[in-house]
């Protein structure tokens, strides 16, 4: 008993933590670990809190993204190695909720809890190539019920909302300000809509949606704004989705290139030291 009220209490100050870094001023940044080892190392560099990322983690499976490869059951799992790895307060990356309907969502957002997040996202994507985006009515619906169930918690869960239709084809920013407008007043937490990419556009979201706190993604094609930039242009928090996994199977593809079409292994030159990484990776009570 007293191991799970341990547990219940590290989920609880974690949120907290994570509540906070919404709520103070200036911008911060959530870089997308897609395992244990990665959410490690980027605690070690000083990183104030994770956020999953489902296309990394579908990679590390050797599945795509994006299209249904990879379960809740598989996602909870990842996740709750994640918040295993460090102390930091964890989000996920929730895709649609695993289902259409809004009380799927519900019930995600619940399992979520258990698997010791303290956020997480839903998305207006339904994952179908002919139908990609969900109506308006039933996105909200779906965010009023991932509100709902996230209220029920007892600690306080960050509900992110997600528009996707400028990574789906319809580069509709006056439709996808409309749906971030919508989950704001349903009670969503965090608004996200990735694939803005110009000062200007993302200046926009953030002014249509204000004060809510509003997540940019970089790393994606045709994105390049600093940190500084974006603080300034008023936006809270920032990730990096698949770009850090991209970079390191990048690293990875172009050494496995050099060894089998040129025979020699430059590439090791460039690799992390092994005495590095196991620093960076040992427990704290390691060898005591």
């Amino acid at each position: 008993m007293n191991r799970i009220r341990l547990a219940a209490d590290m989920q609880a100050a974690r949120a907290e933590r994570f509540q906070l870094l919404h709520a103070r001023p200036g911008v911060f940044v959530i870089p997308n670990p897609w395992d244990a080892g990665s959410a490690r190392m980027l605690a070690a560099l000083g990183f104030e809190a994770l956020a999953t990322t489902s296309a990394g983690f579908a990679f590390s499976l050797g599945r795509p993204d994006a299209e249904g490869a990879v379960n809740r059951q598989d996602t909870l799992t990842n996740v709750h190695a994640i918040v295993d790895a460090t102390t930091l307060p964890v989000s996920a990356d929730l895709e649609n909720g695993f289902g259409d309907d809004p009380e799927t969502c519900a019930e995600t957002i619940r399992l979520a809890a258990r698997a010791g997040l303290v956020g997480g996202s839903i998305e207006d994507a339904t994952g179908r190539t002919a139908d990609p985006i969900y109506p308006l009515a039933l996105s909200i619906e779906r965010i009023v019920a991932a509100v709902k169930a996230a209220r029920a918690l007892p600690f306080p869960f960050v509900l992110t909302a997600r528009a996707e239709n400028l990574i789906n084809g319809r580069p509709d920013l006056r439709d996808t300000i409309r749906r971030l407008q919508a989950f704001a007043e349903a009670g969503a937490d965090v608004l996200y809509a990735p694939g803005l990419k110009t000062r200007d556009d993302i200046d926009t979201v953030v002014r249509s949606v204000s004060p809510k706190p509003v997540n940019v993604v970089m790393g994606l094609s045709g994105a390049q704004l600093s940190l500084d930039e974006l603080g300034a242009i008023g936006v809270k928090r920032v990730s990096v989705g698949s770009a850090l996994a991209r970079a390191a199977y990048g690293a990875f593809l172009k050494a496995a290139r050099e060894i089998h079409d040129r025979g020699t292994f430059t590439f090791a030159e460039q690799a992390a030291a092994y005495a590095d990484m196991n620093a960076m990776l040992r427990l704290p009570d390691a060898g005591k």
